[in-house]
Formats: C-alpha cells, sequence, structure tokens
C-alpha cells in the first residue's frame, strides 16, 4: 500500500491516541469509589480502540479479519461512548468535556468505517 506504511501513519490511529489520552488525564479526577468500575473501564475501552487498529494492520493479508480488527475497534469506540455519557450523567465531566470527547468518538467511527469499505486498498497482496 503506497500511501502510508505503517498503521502509526493513520489518522484515524493518531486520533484513537489522542482521545485515549484526553480521557486518561480526565479519568485522574475520578473518584476513588469509581476506580474498578467506570474508571477502569472507559480507560480500558478507550485505550483498546488504538489497539484494534494496530492489531488489523497485521492482519491485512485477509480482508475478513482485517475488517473484523476494525469492527472491533468501532465497538470498543461506542463504549466509549458509553463511559463518556455515564462520567457526564454523574458530574465527573462537563458537558464541554463530554461534546469535545464524543465528536472525536464520532470522527474515529467515520474513519473506521471508511476503512471497511475500501479494506480492499488496505488488503491488496503485493506483487
Amino acid at each position: 500500500m503506497a500511501f502510508v506504511n505503517s498503521f502509526k501513519e493513520l489518522e484515524v490511529y493518531k486520533l484513537s491516541r489522542e482521545l485515549a489520552s484526553m480521557i486518561y488525564k480526565l479519568s485522574l479526577t475520578s473518584p476513588s469509589e469509581e476506580r474498578y468500575s467506570l474508571t477502569d473501564q472507559i480507560r480500558r475501552s478507550s485505550r483498546s480502540i488504538g489497539a484494534q487498529i494496530a492489531e488489523s494492520w497485521g492482519k491485512r493479508r485477509f480482508i475478513n479479519h482485517f475488517i473484523s480488527k476494525l469492527t472491533d475497534g468501532d465497538a470498543e469506540q461506542f463504549e466509549t461512548q458509553h463511559w463518556i455519557e455515564v462520567a457526564h450523567d454523574c458530574g465527573y465531566i462537563s458537558i464541554e468535556q463530554e461534546k469535545i470527547l464524543l465528536e472525536k468518538c464520532v470522527t474515529i467511527n467515520h474513519m473506521l468505517n471508511s476503512m471497511i469499505i475500501k479494506a480492499d486498498l488496505f488488503c491488496k497482496k503485493s506483487s
């Protein structure tokens, strides 16, 4: 594939790392009683988005595996949206913070769906 040589060059991967970093920083202020529920869950799901993108890159030899891993990443993105909304509902983040984080999730969703639709471009076998 000519336009990127590594998953690290994908804008969606970079955005997923940015989202995970923002969530981590915001979660540092979560109450201690949320440590094993909300805090761990939102950190795990947000970090898993990028991990699934990285894994998908390693599965490019098989288009169905590539798509499956991207789909897993998108599912983690939806789970992250849920936890963001819960964090807001509990008063741990402001409406402005919620909006910014959810917008990043929606952008990631669009980018992953575009990759899924164009999976053959990412999975072409080299000659």
